[in-house]
C-alpha cells in the first residue's frame, strides 16, 4: 500500500514525479509482457532487442540477461512494459514527420560557410 492507500506495483515511483505510474496489483505470479533494450559497449543508445515476460521488472531484466546477453556484452539492460510503450500510428505521419519544406532555415544548405577571415563570401 502506498502512503495515500493506493496500491502501486514494485519498482514504481509514487511521488509525483514524471514517470510515475500507478496500477492495480496484478494477481501473484501473473506474467505480463515487457519490452527488452540493451545498450551495446560500442553504442550510446539503448536499442530494442525483443520482449520477455516477468511478473515484475526484478524478474523480466533476469529474464532478458539471460535471452539477449548471450550474442554480446551489453553495458546496460532497461525493461519497459509492454502496456506503457505508445507508438504513433501510419495516420499521424504528416502532423510527426513532415519534413518541414516551410522552415527552409532548419536545413544547413540555408546557411553560407564562412571564409578564413570568418566573413561571408559575396
Amino acid at each position: 500500500m502506498g502512503a495515500r492507500g493506493g496500491r502501486r506495483l514494485r519498482g514504481t515511483q509514487g511521488d509525483g514525479r514524471a514517470g510515475a505510474v500507478s496500477r492495480e496489483r496484478e494477481p501473484a505470479g501473473a506474467q505480463q509482457p515487457w519490452e527488452v533494450f540493451l545498450r551495446p559497449r560500442r553504442g550510446l543508445s539503448h536499442q530494442h532487442v525483443g520482449s520477455v515476460h516477468g511478473a515484475d521488472a526484478d524478474m523480466a531484466i533476469a529474464n532478458a540477461r539471460d535471452l539477449y546477453t548471450r550474442r554480446g556484452d551489453p553495458v546496460s539492460i532497461w525493461v519497459v512494459r509492454s502496456d506503457a510503450v505508445r507508438a504513433s500510428s501510419p495516420g499521424e505521419k504528416d502532423p510527426f514527420f513532415s519534413n518541414g519544406a516551410d522552415k527552409p532555415y532548419r536545413y544547413p544548405q540555408v546557411y553560407v560557410p564562412l571564409n578564413e577571415a570568418g566573413d561571408h563570401d559575396d
